[in-house]
Order: C-alpha cells, then sequence, then structure tokens
C-alpha cells in the first residue's frame, strides 16, 4: 500500500507494513489475529505474507485465509 495517501494505485500486498494504522487493521483482518499477535509472527519470520500465513498456521494448527 502507498504510504502517500494520493496515490490511488493497487494496494502493495507483498509484504506488511505496520507503519500507518488501516495497514495493521487490514492485516489483523485478514489474518484473523490481534495486533501483537501479527507483530509477534512478523517479529519471528518477517514481514512476507506467505511466511506469517504459515508461521500462524503451524502456531494454531488451523488453516489462514
Amino acid at each position: 500500500m502507498s504510504d502517500h495517501r494520493s496515490n490511488r494505485g493497487e494496494p502493495d500486498r507483498s509484504r506488511i507494513s505496520l507503519g500507518e494504522d488501516y495497514e495493521l487493521r487490514y492485516w489483523t483482518k485478514t489474518l484473523g489475529v490481534g495486533p501483537q499477535e501479527l507483530m509477534d509472527a512478523i517479529g519471528v519470520v518477517g514481514n512476507s505474507p506467505e511466511r506469517v500465513r504459515e508461521h500462524l498456521r503451524q502456531k494454531h494448527g488451523t488453516p489462514q485465509s
């Protein structure tokens, strides 16, 4: 997602960025976790959505969207 709000292009979903509140809301909702769990997962595996999803799957033993 662009940091410049006037840029209305497609959001960048290739990395999880928590620099803006709307980014945090998007990723917590998309991954079905709370803010702290998301931050903890990023701290363990980095900000790749695929790696975070896999980490959460392993942690919870259930599939994530």
